[in-house]
C-alpha cells in the first residue's frame, strides 16, 4: 500500500490518542502525519513511532495535501469540518454521532458491511456498543434470520471520555462527582446521554437506529437499556434475540465461531465467558453465555464484551481505513 498522508482531528483526546497507538500497532502506512485539535490543545506534543509531533489548531485549511482524516472531536466539530475535508478529496472516517443516522452516509463495521463504504467518501463509525453487538447479530442474520433484538448494556466510564475516567477515580477517593449525577464508584447508572420524549435515552435510541441501518433491516424490532457501570474500560452487552429459523446451540456456536472478529468464550462450568479484563487492549469481540431464551419461540441469549476505545472506536475506524485503501479506493474516487 502506498503511503497515506493522515490527519487526526481530536488527537489529544482518549480516542485520538488510541488512534495513534493503533496506527503504529497496525503499521498503517502513514506518510505525513498531522495532529489537529482545538486552539486550547494546540502546541501539545504527541509521539508517533518515536517521533514527536506538535498538535496544530484545526482550521478550514488544515486538510491540504492529506488523503485520510480520522475525526474524534465531537459532533459539532465533525458537522463543520468533515464535509470540508471530504470536499478537498480526503476519505473521512468520523467517530462522532454527527452522521450515523444520515441516510447518505455509510455506517460501517468492516466485518459486517464494508460494501456500504462505496457510497460516500465520508464514513461514520458506529456507537461503541453497537459495534460489538452487530458482529454476532450479522452472523446469526446470515444463517437463521432475525425477528427481534433486545439489548442491555454495561458500559465502562471511558465511554464518556477522559472526564468519565476522572469521575470514577474522583469518587473512589470520596470526592464529589463532576460528570455523572451519582457516585459512579458506588452504583450503576441507567442513564447514558440525554432523555428523549419516548422514554429512551439518546444512547439507547442510537443503538436501535444503528442496528437497523447496519444490518439493512429498517423494520427490525429493537429495544435497548443502556447502563453505565463502575469500570474503566470494556463494555458488556447482553443480547436477547429472536431468530426466524429453528436452531440448535451447536449450530449457533459454529455460526459465531466462523465469523471474523469474534472469539467464543462459552464454558460456564469452567468460568469461561466474556469479561472486560479479557477484552481490554484487544480488537476482538468476545461472545459467550450462549443459551436458549425459553420465554419465546426461537429465542436466544448471549453476552459480548469488547474494548470500547479500541474496537468500539479507534481500531474500528482504522480497520475501515485499511480496508478502503487496500481494496476499494478506486471505486470511491
Amino acid at each position: 500500500m502506498r503511503e497515506i498522508n493522515t490527519c487526526i482531528v481530536g488527537a489529544t483526546g482518549l480516542v485520538g490518542q488510541t488512534m495513534l497507538k493503533v496506527l503504529e500497532e497496525y503499521d498503517f502506512p502513514v506518510g505525513r502525519l498531522k495532529l489537529l485539535a482545538s486552539k486550547r490543545s494546540a502546541g501539545k506534543v504527541c509521539v508517533f513511532k518515536g517521533k514527536k509531533h506538535t498538535v496544530q489548531e484545526l482550521t478550514e485549511t488544515s486538510f491540504e495535501g492529506d488523503d485520510l482524516a480520522l475525526f474524534s472531536a465531537g459532533a459539532s466539530v465533525s458537522k463543520k469540518f468533515a464535509p470540508i475535508a471530504r470536499n478537498q478529496g480526503l476519505v473521512v472516517i468520523d467517530n462522532s454521532s454527527a452522521w450515523r443516522e444520515d441516510t447518505d452516509i455509510p455506517l460501517i463495521v468492516p466485518e459486517v458491511n464494508l460494501e456500504d463504504s462505496t457510497l460516500n467518501r465520508l464514513i461514520a463509525n458506529p456507537n461503541c456498543s453497537t459495534i460489538q453487538a452487530v458482529l454476532p447479530l450479522k452472523a446469526l442474520q446470515e444463517t437463521f434470520g432475525l425477528s427481534r433484538v433486545n439489548y442491555s448494556t454495561y458500559q465502562a466510564v471511558s465511554g464518556s471520555g477522559q472526564k468519565g475516567v476522572q469521575d470514577l477515580y474522583r469518587t473512589r477517593q470520596h470526592e464529589s462527582p463532576l460528570l455523572y449525577p451519582y457516585d459512579i464508584s458506588q452504583t450503576v447508572i441507567p442513564e447514558i446521554d440525554v432523555p428523549l420524549e419516548n422514554g429512551y435515552t439518546k444512547e439507547e435510541q442510537k443503538m436501535i437506529n444503528e442496528t437497523r441501518k447496519i444490518l439493512h433491516q429498517p423494520e427490525l424490532p429493537v429495544s435497548a437499556t443502556c447502563v453505565r457501570v463502575p469500570i474503566e474500560n470494556g463494555h458488556g452487552v447482553s443480547v436477547a434475540v429472536q431468530l426466524k429459523k429453528e436452531f440448535t446451540i451447536k449450530e449457533v456456536r459454529e455460526c459465531l465461531n466462523q465469523f471474523p472478529g469474534i472469539q467464543l468464550e462459552d464454558d460456564l462450568a469452567a468460568h469461561k465467558y466474556p469479561t472486560s479484563v479479557l477484552a481490554k487492549g484487544t480488537d476482538t469481540v468476545y461472545v459467550g453465555r450462549i443459551r436458549r431464551d425459553s420465554s419465546l419461540e426461537n429465542g436466544l441469549l448471549l453476552y459480548t464484551t469488547a474494548d470500547n476505545i479500541r474496537k468500539g472506536a479507534a481500531a474500528n475506524a482504522i480497520q475501515i481505513a485499511s480496508a478502503l485503501f487496500q481494496h476499494t479506493m478506486e471505486v470511491i474516487r
